[in-house]
């Protein structure tokens, strides 16, 4: 008669067939992609987590965990190693002979190779914390030498230049002063430029006579760049310029346009020969002022845009030649990571490998092809996820938001690959000098992943001191999704 372990055996037995026969063809597909040898084994690591997670494993797990064993739930980094591990237990409970397990060192490969590319991708991270700080770089850096040298003496482990601003001489500057800093701490501090990508902005905008902010239930024209004369809407309706044409052509009735992160939702009701017409449908009591070189978002829309616009390829001349590493904005597609290394490899053919390359996930697309973008990006060169949460927030929903930045998290662990957690981390603090507690929580959250980015602010190096004692702090918690269990020191 099988008792409840040689019945937990067999369904252990069942899963892992599975998993090996369900991840083979994603491992073949994959294979052709690697020119980095090492990503092997990671790729795999990541099918086999692919195929385990089409399985609902809860009574599974329950089961496990009332014998004392894994349960499976921090399995990320080492898919079979964990199941090996947890079969060959069973199997020496049911009296089977000489269990075969993994050793220490093969299941604790995954991790280990995990923060070597971490460290490869963000330099040594500071004594205290294992997670790395990465800085935006604002305008006035390019002009004042002590920005990189307060970095420097911080332990910033990394910049991002934004290319969207400021131009080639300007962060030919900032590199400049930041070796400076560099020589005078010897703390060395990686460069990672951020090409702007096809990002769709508001151009100018127009406000009917007497109002300056548009509230819920205004009409509001979207238009082309230089389009406004051919509005056939009253002068007392709102009207926006898009600097790209195509979202105005695929957009449908019925669809939503989101301006300036989420700050105004409209839904399309009509379509004209010059663009949009839509009402509100929400934005704050107070209504939004309308401004220019704010970001517009059309969620609805299925958009087809080069990945790389003409200025970012003039703008990778000076990337290619002058950083540690691209971030790739609005990357959707394993066309658009080979587009990027194409224009790469006409630029540096010997070594483009050793850029490093942060894609920036803030799609819908991005995230349905994450895998498969990953293993193109990291078969070829050192690759990081950066989590955009504030057009993916847009994008997708904040509510999906809060699943997708934890799913984001075990995708890149499954595939050995750092993970940036970026947009508005201690938002308050750096802008208005004072932390909410909202964001103190969040901020400890985001040291479960490999970085932490910070924006630009009057308050920044006040954010970056306490930011980077919540991480040192965290650091001795939790690692991953693994609590750590170090002697409590509030009771006792």
């Amino acid at each position: 008669m099988p008792t409840e372990i040689d019945r937990l055996k067999q369904k252990l037995d069942r899963l892992i067939a599975d998993i090996e026969a369900d991840s083979r063809p994603r491992i073949d597909a994959w294979a052709g992609k690697i020119k980095r040898p090492s990503f092997t084994a990671s790729a795999a690591n990541l099918a086999h987590y692919l195929a385990l997670r089409r399985h609902d494993l809860r009574p599974l797990q329950r089961s496990l965990a009332a014998l004392g064993l894994s349960s499976l739930g921090r399995l990320e980094s080492r898919v079979m190693p964990t199941l090996h591990a947890v079969r060959a237990t069973l199997g020496e409970l049911c009296g089977e002979p000489q269990a075969v397990r993994p050793t220490p060192r093969q299941f604790f490969a995954g991790e280990h190779e995990l923060d070597q590319r971490s460290e490869e991708m963000f330099g040594a991270p500071a004594s205290g914390r294992a997670t790395a700080l990465l800085v935006t770089c604002p305008s006035e850096a390019a002009d004042d030498p002590s920005f990189m040298l307060r970095l420097a003496e911080r332990k910033v482990e990394a910049v991002r230049i934004n290319c969207a601003h400021d131009d080639a001489a300007a962060w030919q500057r900032m590199i400049n002063h930041l070796h400076v800093a560099e020589e005078a701490t010897g703390h060395r501090m990686k460069v990672l430029m951020d090409i702007a990508g096809p990002k769709i902005r508001t151009g100018a905008a127009r406000a009917p006579e007497g109002r300056e902010r548009i509230l819920t239930g205004d009409l509001i024209a979207i238009v082309a760049e230089g389009s406004f004369h051919r509005i056939d809407l009253a002068e007392e309706h709102f009207a926006i310029e898009c600097t790209l044409s195509d979202p105005l052509i695929n957009s449908a009735v019925g669809a939503r346009v989101f301006v300036d992160d989420g700050k105004l939702c409209i839904r399309i009701e009509r379509k004209t020969a010059w663009g949009l017409i839509g009402r509100v449908t929400s934005t704050s009591d107070k209504g939004l002022r309308l401004k220019p070189e704010k970001g517009l978002n059309f969620p609805d829309t299925l958009l087809d845009i080069p990945a790389l616009t003409a200025k970012d390829r003039d703008d990778l001349d000076f990337v290619a030649a002058h950083a540690d590493g691209i971030e790739f904005s609005f990357v959707q597609s394993v066309a658009d990571v080979e587009t990027l290394q194409a224009a790469l490899a006409e630029r540096r053919p010997d070594d483009w490998r050793e850029l490093s390359l942060v894609l920036k996930i803030e799609t819908p697309e991005a995230v349905a092809n994450l895998p498969d973008i990953l293993v193109q990006a990291a078969g070829q060169q050192p690759t990081a996820v950066m989590i955009a949460r504030g057009d993916l927030a847009v994008e997708i929903g904040f509510a999906r938001l809060a699943e997708m930045q934890e799913e984001i998290l075990w995708i890149g662990e499954a595939a050995h690959v750092p993970v940036i957690w970026a947009t508005q981390v201690l938002e308050q603090l750096v802008k208005k000098g004072t932390p909410s507690r909202g964001e103190m929580t969040d901020a400890a959250m985001a040291a479960r992943a490999e970085c932490v980015m910070l924006n630009k602010g009057p308050y920044l190096f006040k954010a970056i001191t306490e930011l980077d004692n919540l991480l040192g702090r965290m650091a001795v918690h939790q690692h991953k999704k693994t609590p750590q269990l170090r002697k409590l020191q509030s009771w006792g």
